[in-house]
């Protein structure tokens, strides 16, 4: 399986603030799956930008790195209002789950301990695994793993785990697939799709380079 690339208008943690522009000049390519995180833009900018990737035919993403209910569940709501397909991240509680469903959002929550700004995720492989077939039963499109922010072992032996437990197509990876390396690993591993956003702004893969020049090297690379 070859990895989809969800494509996050953030760098380091937070919404760019030119991410309109960034988005169109480069919803030509062939990437359909475009997101972004519910910090560094006011609300109104937000709704604009989701609306403007709905309107050229993307399927989008906001992704959430709170901790608290109540946080989450304020995210969440703003998740709706700003018309995205997929909320992902936040802490898997009882209420998250119930206003998705409400609302009709597809949602994807953090599994296993994590915390911190950028995220860290600790315990066993086999207590993140039990958290992510847990957060399946419950109701969750998939969820979304942190696999290069495990503090406790191996990125690649917890990301197979997951994939094993609950199947490659529920299995997001989340931050810091930043070379090729990494995405071979990814692949490796048969994880459905991965986000990616520092290394494009960064210029991680085509040094000097644009946002899109970076992007369109990933996917070339995923396409070989």
């Amino acid at each position: 399986m070859t990895p989809e690339l969800i494509i996050m208008l953030t760098n380091h943690d937070i919404t760019v603030s030119n991410a309109e522009e960034v988005f169109e000049s480069c919803k030509d390519l062939p990437a359909k799956k475009w997101g972004f995180k519910d910090v560094g833009l006011p609300k109104e900018e937000m709704k604009r930008l989701a609306e403007k990737m709905k309107e050229a035919g993307k399927e989008t993403y906001m992704e959430v790195v709170t901790y608290t209910e109540e946080e989450c569940l304020e995210s969440a709501k703003l998740a709706y209002e700003c018309g995205f397909d997929h909320l992902t991240g936040t802490i898997p509680f009882d209420s998250i789950f119930d206003y998705a469903k409400e609302k009709g959002l597809k949602y994807s929550p953090f599994c296993g301990e994590v915390g911190g700004s950028p995220v860290e995720l600790k315990g066993s492989i086999e207590e993140v695994v039990a958290s992510a077939k847990a957060c399946i039963e419950k109701g969750a499109e998939g969820i979304d793993l942190t696999s290069y922010r495990y503090t406790d072992g191996d990125p690649l032996e917890l990301t197979k785990a997951v994939v094993e437990a609950v199947g490659a197509d529920k299995v997001c990876i989340a931050g810091s697939i930043g070379n090729t390396g990494r995405m071979d690993e990814m692949q490796e591993a048969g994880v459905a799709e991965y986000t990616m956003g520092s290394a494009l702004f960064q210029a991680n893969f085509v040094k000097d380079g644009s946002f899109r020049e970076n992007l369109e090297f990933v996917l070339n690379y995923l396409a070989k």
